[in-house]
């Protein structure tokens, strides 16, 4: 469990957001309409000066390390393109600023561990943005699995391929979509928010193989298709499918324990127990085609996701002024990273990869996938390699 943060005299939390893109300029508007308490957006910075000019407000910077070094902060919310979210953090952490990072953590493990080594202040708050943990339905099943509800776990399934994407999504931005400038596609994007939900709700895997498609979908180089398959020492076997590819898509979380099922599609929870263990069952039944008795039941649920990336922020604010404990520390982060890494070196390598792999290992593939790279949609240098 993550260590409870020593609470801070501070009495509101001064602000500044790196990155002014989709997701920077979202955080921006939640925070200057004061839906998050306590916490004052004071500086922004990007290297785009029209888009500093929507902030006339705030102190703006075209430069994000002299907004870290400007003493004008406490905290910094980072929002930039992937590779650059390692040295900003470092910066960031090295200055004495309390960090939220935007996912992924970072690209690879390799610049994850360079940057979870300069959090050396435990003072010091730093949480990632993986805002699907304030899902009651995530949540919720997190604590089914975790309390024993349903036994010893056998099998997950989790197909999520409602996470559509067209071509003028990936024309959006030239960072977008290449291994020089994002570092993957939906593993490293997207499905960064689900990888990190099944190693929070289930651990993480010892095996990993991956089955990755590059470009099946869209005139891209990197993967919008993938099917990857877990395994765990204690013999639980997992399947994780996603795509941006697909529509309407399908968002299913199927989990099989030795005392029952739990099926999370469409906003529906279902929860089915039987009455006696299906392994005890099995041993000692004198009928070849018995089972075992089972109750069904439909867990209610809000009609809401929770406050996603708000409840985060309120939750980030909460831990650096009062001590609150993280939803999402940072450290947590490389887990999803790792995970994304194992499936596309699986496929590319086409073999198992044991976790943990050498973090040079990826490294090296990736570098190599950007020398070969054919799209130069991106003035370099862009990466941290």
């Amino acid at each position: 469990m993550p260590t409870k943060i020593s609470s801070s005299p501070l009495k509101k939390v001064r602000l500044g957001v790196v990155g002014l893109g989709g997701m920077g300029a979202a955080h921006c508007a939640s925070l200057l309409n004061g839906i998050v308490p306590n916490c004052e957006l004071v500086a922004v910075s990007d290297t785009n000066p029209k888009l500093l000019e929507l902030y006339p407000a705030q102190t703006c910077f075209l430069n994000a390390y002299e907004c870290i070094q400007s003493k004008l902060i406490d905290a910094i919310l980072i929002t930039t393109p992937h590779y650059s979210h390692t040295p900003l953090g470092i910066a960031a952490l090295q200055a004495g600023l309390h960090v939220m990072m935007e996912k992924p953590l970072s690209v690879h493990k390799a610049d994850c561990e360079k940057l979870l080594s300069a959090h050396k202040n435990p003072r010091q708050v730093f949480s990632g943005m993986f805002n699907q943990r304030t899902d009651p339905r995530y949540q919720k099943i997190r604590s089914l699995v975790t309390s024993g509800k349903i036994g010893k776990i056998r099998r997950i399934n989790w197909i999520i391929t409602d996470w559509y994407r067209t071509e003028a999504y990936y024309s959006s931005g030239r960072w977008r979509a290449t291994w020089e400038g994002e570092g993957g596609g939906i593993l490293v994007n997207q499905a960064i928010h689900n990888l990190d939900l099944f190693q929070w709700i289930f651990g993480m895997p010892d095996n990993v193989r991956g089955f990755c498609q590059l470009g099946r979908y869209h005139e891209i180089e990197v993967e919008d298709d993938v099917t990857a398959y877990f395994d765990y020492a204690d013999g639980t076997t997992a399947v994780f499918i996603t795509s941006t590819g697909e529509s309407p898509g399908t968002n299913r979380l199927e989990v099989t324990g030795d005392l029952g099922k739990i099926v999370l599609e469409n906003n529906q929870l279902q929860l089915t127990l039987n009455t006696v263990s299906m392994t005890q069952f099995g041993k000692k039944s004198k009928n070849g085609s018995d089972r075992p008795k089972s109750k069904f039941q439909s867990i209610p649920l809000p009609n809401n996701a929770g406050e996603q990336h708000i409840g985060i922020l309120k939750n980030f604010t909460r831990a650096i002024l009062k001590g609150e404990t993280l939803l999402a520390p940072a450290a947590e982060g490389i887990n999803s990273v790792i995970l994304g890494n194992a499936i596309l070196m699986s496929s590319l390598q086409g073999k198992t990869i044991t976790l943990p792999f050498a973090s040079s290992t990826y490294t090296a593939l990736l570098k190599k996938l950007i020398l070969n790279s054919k799209v130069k949609k991106i003035p370099k240098p862009k990466t941290n390699l």
